[in-house]
């Protein structure tokens, strides 16, 4: 009996040491964020970081005004823009497709550009039309993304494509709701790619730095992927458990068939 509870014991030993040779030590400063920001610190954000509308956007155009009926007639997209809405996940009929001119077709007014433009700049460029040909009383027009989604890939715990209805989103944010990055990802290093009037820009982030708070970088614009990188300890984690994991097993297995024969003697 004696020399069963020894085996037993060498063997929750060997065990504890496996599961050691699979650990690594991450650092707490490089699982932080903002290492260095200050008490009371604060971080001023220049520019406007209203998201641009740009080619294949879509957007939903609702008009009110105090002749409501009239108004019906510009609440109802063309059906070249239905279309189009029903492939990228928006209801059928639901909003206006910008078109690779980077214009919409809008109901009496024809061709309206909106590429380039703010959701805010483009509902009043469509209600002064309305002032100047003197359709409505009274005009209100709002324009919405019906597309604006990010996308969370990488050293994440859930990672997801994130659909943005408030039409702002930072960074932090977008991590919080893909369940943060977990403790083999890369904060120093989160890369965000941004396509923006058919050029890709690729940016690297460091999350560990306060300055992140006033970066241009700090919100999200629609369609930017943010993909967190794995440390090096997460990729030979990897590699050695591949490599390592049938060694050691059959170790295991070897010492298991000794300590047997001991028993038995």
């Amino acid at each position: 009996m004696t020399r069963k509870k020894n085996r037993n014991a060498l063997l929750k030993t060997l065990l504890v040491a496996v599961c050691g040779l699979f650990a690594s030590c991450v650092s707490t400063k490089n699982a932080t964020y903002f290492n260095n920001v200050n008490d009371t610190a604060v971080q001023r954000i220049a520019g406007n970081f209203e998201p641009a509308i740009q080619q294949n956007d879509i957007l939903q155009i609702t008009v009110t005004s105090l002749n409501p009926q009239e108004a019906l007639l510009y609440n109802v997209p063309n059906a070249a823009n239905s279309g189009a809405t029903a492939t990228t996940g928006a209801a059928p009929g639901s909003g206006f497709l910008v078109d690779a001119a980077g214009n919409i077709q809008y109901p009496v007014f024809g061709s309206i550009r909106a590429a380039g433009l703010t959701t805010k700049v483009l509902a009043d460029t469509i209600r002064t039309r309305f002032e100047q040909r003197q359709l409505l009383v009274d005009p209100v027009v709002n324009v919405r993304f019906l597309n604006f989604r990010v996308t969370m890939l990488g050293e994440v715990s859930k990672p997801a494509v994130i659909t943005v209805t408030s039409e702002k989103i930072s960074i932090m944010e977008a991590l919080g709701m893909a369940g943060d990055i977990t403790v083999y990802g890369k904060r120093e290093n989160v890369m965000l790619i941004r396509d923006k009037d058919g050029t890709r820009t690729v940016k690297r982030l460091n999350l560990n730095d306060a300055n992140i708070l006033s970066s241009p970088y700090y919100y999200l614009q629609p369609n930017d992927i943010v993909y967190v990188e794995p440390t090096k300890s997460k990729v030979a984690q990897a590699d050695r458990s591949r490599q390592v994991l049938p060694v050691i097993l059959s170790s295991i297995s070897l010492l298991v068939i000794i300590l047997d024969r001991l028993v038995i003697k």
